[in-house]
């Protein structure tokens, strides 16, 4: 059986996976002109790429963050956690927000001389995880393939950079602080020490695209109710993966709540862990992992009803 207290991750963990799976991010810089820096703040949504620990931005050519960081070089990043497909609706319909990290910093040109070389790592980066997803099993791309046509994997979309005409500046993000803002609405303030010596997870790159695939299949969500069942003693009417890591996945389960007085249960979407037994290193382990878990709950079920 699985115990609850096992597989959580700490609150820079999740930072440093939400940064390592997305590649887009709201940037804010000081707005300024040739007299100094003014109060007012210009935001712009542009890509990055989360490498050795810190985020490097392109910045397109005609954006006014060209402008403004040379007179201020203060800036800070907004990055969601990527929440796919069905997981957008029901996050609307429920008032919440997906989990966000605000990072304050300073923005430095990399300089015309390294430009290539992070062209060229980008393209490695890309090329690793292209590796990775060419290389999995038939039931691993079998997941992935089940996915949304509209969720593109972060290569793919990092690609882009390489393959447009814009044409940017590339910049080194130094980070001074990092906050958390869960979807609950709660923040938690980031010891950057803890920060720094944390590792970014290995399914980050991967985990829109395999947790949209996942919730696109009937069965692996009825599996997800049964985990709820069996591992919580909970039970759900829907569920939903929310999250994927080395340590285990988080659901949205649609569970009673209440009852009203007409004698009819109401529902609400509550989060659950799910630790796996033993750290995945990657995407093949964890799908393994989870196979086996649907596996031991589908022969539980089976003997509680007399068919084991």
């Amino acid at each position: 059986m699985i115990k609850n207290s096992k597989g959580v991750l700490t609150i820079a963990e999740r930072c440093k996976n939400i940064l390592a799976a997305n590649y887009q991010c709201v940037l804010n810089t000081v707005t300024a002109d040739t007299k100094g820096s003014k109060e007012d703040i210009h935001s712009s949504r542009v890509k990055y790429m989360f490498r050795k620990g810190r985020p490097y931005i392109w910045i397109p050519e005609d954006d006014l963050h060209n402008v403004n960081m040379v007179m201020d070089e203060r800036g800070s990043l907004a990055v969601s956690s990527m929440i796919p497909g069905q997981l957008v609706s029901l996050f609307r319909s429920v008032g919440k927000r997906p989990s966000r990290i605000a990072l304050t910093g300073d923005i430095v040109s990399i300089g015309d001389d390294k430009v290539q070389l992070a062209r060229d790592s980008l393209q490695e980066a890309i090329r690793l995880e292209q590796k990775v997803l060419n290389q999995c099993s038939y039931a691993v791309s079998g997941i992935f393939s089940s996915s949304s046509i509209k969720c593109k994997t972060r290569s793919s979309n990092l690609q882009e950079i390489l393959d447009g005409s814009d044409n940017y500046t590339i910049c080194r993000f130094n980070l001074r602080s990092c906050t958390l803002i869960d979807n609950h609405g709660s923040t938690h303030e980031v010891d950057m020490e803890e920060f720094e010596s944390s590792k970014a997870d290995p399914l980050s790159p991967f985990s829109e695209t395999l947790i949209d695939g996942i919730n696109q299949s009937q069965a692996r969500r009825r599996a997800l109710m049964l985990f709820c069942f069996v591992y919580l003693n909970t039970i759900a009417r829907d569920a939903l993966m929310l999250s994927a890591d080395r340590s285990g996945f988080d659901v949205l389960g649609k569970v009673p709540c209440s009852i009203t007085k007409d004698g009819f249960g109401q529902y609400q979407w509550k989060e659950f862990r799910f630790p796996l037994k033993e750290e995945a290193d990657n995407i093949e382990a964890f799908c393994h992992s989870l196979v086996e878990m649907e596996d031991e709950v589908l022969q539980t079920v089976s003997s509680y009803s007399g068919l084991g």
